[in-house]
């Protein structure tokens, strides 16, 4: 007796219809969030979206690879630290929550991306911007 695989968390969220919802939410909530509303500032938001399902839809194990730049490429230079990583997946965790993906799902996605942040964080806590000093005043 053969058994079915198991689907891919993709298959499981609805493939690519509900990773466009769920990175329309993503967005809506980083565009809104101050932390992080500067780091898209010119971009190419529709574009960006679309990579950000073609991206999600490979990492959870949709049918296309991912034939973009590494993620180390696309975030060099950007200053990103861990606390700007960790602001995005609080809003992936959310939009995902609100999209109805059951909280194990969330988390099985969570721990796909999670080990991303050595590849986008490229500023460490040490390299914060100093307040101004006296001498700015």
């Amino acid at each position: 007796m053969s058994m079915a695989p198991e689907p891919t968390i993709y298959q499981a969220i609805g493939g690519d219809s509900a990773l466009a919802g769920v990175v329309d939410d993503l967005y809506v909530r980083i565009l809104g969030d101050p932390e992080l509303r500067g780091f898209f500032a010119g971009a190419n938001m529709s574009r960006l979206k679309g990579r950000q399902v073609e991206f999600f839809g490979a990492a959870l194990g949709g049918p296309q690879p991912w034939r973009g730049a590494s993620m180390r490429d696309v975030h060099r230079g950007r200053g990103i630290g861990q606390e700007h990583f960790d602001l995005v997946a609080g809003h992936l965790v959310a939009a995902l929550s609100d999209a109805g993906v059951p909280a194990g799902t969330v988390a099985q996605i969570v721990a796909a991306i999670a080990p991303l942040a050595g590849e986008i964080v490229s500023r460490q806590p040490s390299e914060q911007l100093a307040p101004p000093g006296p001498e700015s005043r």
